[in-house]
């Protein structure tokens, strides 16, 4: 029986969903540390966790390490120790290596978390990475875009969602962004090019070290313009044709990455583009599960539940490719009216076509009276599935088109 620790910092949804899953395996006992109560967790979370202990500080490896030399105490050891929060993945690694747990080691979760570091991995090994550099101020700033010019990204070495990440077209931009999140010798910025072309995903499974298993994803728009535009609906698209060849030089691309950041058993989900003159270039890469809803995508498109998949793969390192039936996509709905205004309608649901209607098979409407959401996934979304890509996106379309919701 192997014994689990599953880390979280909340018991959110998507958390409760993963330790349900984790815990829904056969023959696994289940401990979880988190700084929420376990009475926050619902019911049908609490009866599948044997064990929970909680701490004030997850992210401090010294906290969550007393908190799983803890529970193996009183589970009699602990076999595996993981979670799915970005901002975990280095000091999980770190705890990992000192009670010598099997997992992804400290220098490969480093390669993944901090950008900077993981674009100079990248490049050594040969593969496509915008150009980057870490800045302390403005003036280093300023001799970085004398070498590559504008447009700039800037955004934290370890940030992950978008959040705090800035495109700068002009002077006027960089000093926007500077003065947004200056950086200093203690908390640099990382400045890189902007790649212009079209936003994909690509998320690959690994088992010791070998990718046995592609998807992908197409953004409409890519995540920055959503950030940077708290007014745009914007789609999620997985094609059923993930394995056409004009996505092969994408899937090299992605394990040439995996393999010299240092990946071993887990899923990954890699950001990249498309360039205007075809060539394929990363953007960054996780070692955790997508967000985005692409987990959930990717299980109305196989008729699976891919989180217990991921959950399997984790615990027993074990994966069998499920079959791809259909192409799945996901509209995401985005409050527009005053700043600090709170929901008063959802317009056009009514006027999304019937054949639309017909194919949805996932919906999480916008509250009525609630703030709108400062995240990109926004106030609610719309999910559907069709056996042709085409309809998926021609549905998801119809749907950005008609429905829009309003702050009063």
């Amino acid at each position: 029986m192997p014994n689990v620790i599953f880390a979280a910092p909340l018991l959110s949804e998507n958390a409760s969903r993963m330790v349900a899953a984790v815990g829904s395996l056969p023959g696994v006992r289940l401990g979880v540390v988190s700084t929420d109560p376990q009475e926050r967790a619902p019911d049908w979370v609490r009866s599948a966790i044997a064990l929970h202990w909680r701490v004030d500080d997850i992210l401090d490896p010294a906290q969550l390490g007393w908190a799983v030399e803890e529970l193996g105490k009183r589970m009699g050891s602990v076999d595996r120790l993981f979670g799915a929060y970005e901002q975990l993945q280095v000091p999980l690694a770190e705890v990992r290596e000192r009670l010598g747990i099997e997992g992804l080691s400290a220098e490969a979760a480093r390669n993944f978390r901090d950008k900077a570091r993981m674009k100079d991995v990248l490049r050594a090994a040969g593969v496509p990475v915008a150009r980057h550099r870490l800045v302390e101020d403005a003036a280093q700033a300023d001799a970085f875009i004398r070498e590559v010019g504008f447009p700039v990204v800037i955004k934290p070495p370890a940030g992950a969602g978008s959040v705090a990440t800035f495109r700068a077209d002009d002077a006027a931009g960089l000093l926007h962004a500077l003065t947004e999140a200056p950086p200093s010798p203690g908390a640099p910025a990382l400045v890189e090019e902007f790649v212009t072309g079209d936003e994909h995903s690509l998320e690959t499974i690994s088992i010791d070290g070998t990718p046995v298993w592609h998807s992908l994803t197409h953004y409409h728009p890519t995540p920055l313009e959503v950030v940077r535009n708290p007014w745009i609906q914007w789609c999620v698209v997985l094609p059923r044709e993930v394995d056409e060849p004009r996505y092969d030089d994408a899937k090299r691309v992605g394990d040439a990455a995996l393999k010299a950041l240092g990946m071993t058993t887990g899923l990954t989900h890699m950001e990249w583009f498309r360039r205007k003159d075809g060539s394929v270039a990363v953007s960054e890469i996780a070692a955790r599960p997508p967000g985005a809803q692409i987990t959930t995508l990717v299980s109305r498109a196989t008729d699976t539940d891919f989180v217990r998949s991921w959950a399997e793969v984790m615990v027993f390192g074990t994966f069998t490719p499920p079959e791809r039936k259909y192409a799945a996509g996901v509209a995401f709905l985005r409050a527009q009216g005053p700043a600090g205004g709170r929901i008063r309608a959802v317009h056009g649901l009514d006027r999304v076509r019937e054949d639309v209607k017909g194919i949805v098979v996932d919906a999480q409407l916008p509250a009525l009276g609630a703030g709108a959401r400062p995240t990109y996934e926004g106030d609610g979304w719309i999910l559907v599935r069709h056996p042709e890509t085409a309809k998926v996106v021609e549905a998801l379309r119809d749907v950005v088109s008609n429905v829009r919701v309003e702050l009063a």
